[in-house]
């Protein structure tokens, strides 16, 4: 894991330059916490610190790739409804990723507490998420896990796409890739056929979720 290129200046990033707040995440591969910066440059913000298990993540070729991926896309990509990478390090057995914390927590609870969404919210949020998307196409990257746990949404209300260990990078006009994956309640038929598939499912599954926000599930369950 390159730290030169996000870690900008000459400021050496280390665990102990965050405060840990509380858990806000478990997975198999390690937790997200709430942390505060108590060292240096940006000292008193608050961010969300990513930190993953080397050996849990070793152990498999799909999940090291998977996790060099969402580390290149978010060094690589920077957009206003995507969430922004501030520090990457890692220590002997850990790596960690310092991302901004977002405080509206998941599109998806939103949705589980409102049951649906009008019409004009629906429309604000799809929007946002249209060009989000758009940009990560323009650089050849497919997102393939478009769903509402994936949503986050900032102090402000505006959404920002989380979790790219499912992305593609490469892609572009006439090139498909055959990876099996994404969430099977928003997957696009071309995936689920393994018959090849391109940035054209990622609108596919748009379209699922603005069904589920309009309706209260997504289509075909």
């Amino acid at each position: 894991i390159s730290e030169t290129i996000v870690n900008k200046g000459p400021e050496k990033i280390r665990p102990e330059c965050f405060e840990l707040l509380r858990v806000l995440g478990k997975g198999g591969y390690g937790k997200v916490f709430q942390v505060r910066k108590v060292i240096g440059d940006h000292t008193g913000n608050i961010f969300a610190m990513k930190v993953l298990k080397k050996a849990m993540i070793v152990r498999n070729a799909k999940d090291t790739a998977h996790t060099k991926a969402e580390r290149n896309i978010l060094e690589e990509v920077k957009h206003p409804f995507i969430v922004d990478l501030i520090y990457a390090f890692q220590t002997g057995g850990k790596l960690y990723l310092i991302l901004e914390y977002l405080s509206g927590g998941e599109l998806f609870m939103q949705l589980e507490r409102e049951g649906i969404f009008m019409e004009d919210t629906a429309c604000f949020y799809l929007a946002e998420i249209s060009m989000a998307l758009g940009h990560l196409h323009q650089k050849g990257i497919i997102y393939r896990d478009l769903k509402p746990e994936n949503i986050m949404l900032n102090h402000q209300g505006h959404v920002k796409l989380t979790d790219f260990g499912l992305c593609k990078e490469s892609i572009h006009d006439g090139t498909v890739t055959h990876t099996f994956c994404g969430t099977i309640e928003y997957m696009a038929p071309e995936i689920l056929m393994r018959s090849g598939h391109n940035r054209a499912v990622d609108w596919w599954s748009l379209g699922a979720l603005m069904y589920d926000m309009l309706t209260g599930a997504p289509p075909f369950t």
